[in-house]
């Protein structure tokens, strides 16, 4: 299976920018994709950014320009470069593994998540 942990949240000023850390391990860690979630006070959890085999990222439209993922394999990290950050990016930030199992099965693995607060 694969254990999810975040790292890196905290508070920061309209404009800043911070980096949000997923390690992986287990016995399937190398196999995972993964994905980064968030969810904002009082709202859904929402897709924020995926990264493609390609090593290009896929981002949801309120972070496109501002945030980058980006992954270091061989320590099966994953990184979320936020930059100029809104208020509204306040939300706790998951990471999410997922592994292949069978045809189109998959297997998820959710971290606890890391608050990001941005406030003045």
């Amino acid at each position: 299976q694969v254990h999810v942990a975040e790292s890196g949240g905290g508070l920061v000023q309209p404009g800043g920018s911070l980096r949000l850390s997923c390690a992986a391990s287990g016995s399937r860690a190398s196999d995972a994709a993964l994905a980064w979630y968030r969810q904002p006070p009082g709202g859904q959890r929402e897709w924020v950014a995926s990264l493609l085999s390609d090593g290009t990222g896929d981002y949801a439209g309120p972070v496109k320009g501002r945030f980058t993922i980006s992954r270091d394999n061989y320590k099966n990290t994953v990184y979320l470069q936020m930059n100029s950050l809104k208020i509204e990016d306040t939300a706790v930030y998951f990471c999410k593994a997922a592994v292949p199992t069978k045809g189109w099965d998959r297997a998820y693995y959710w971290g606890q998540g890391t608050q990001v607060t941005v406030s003045s």
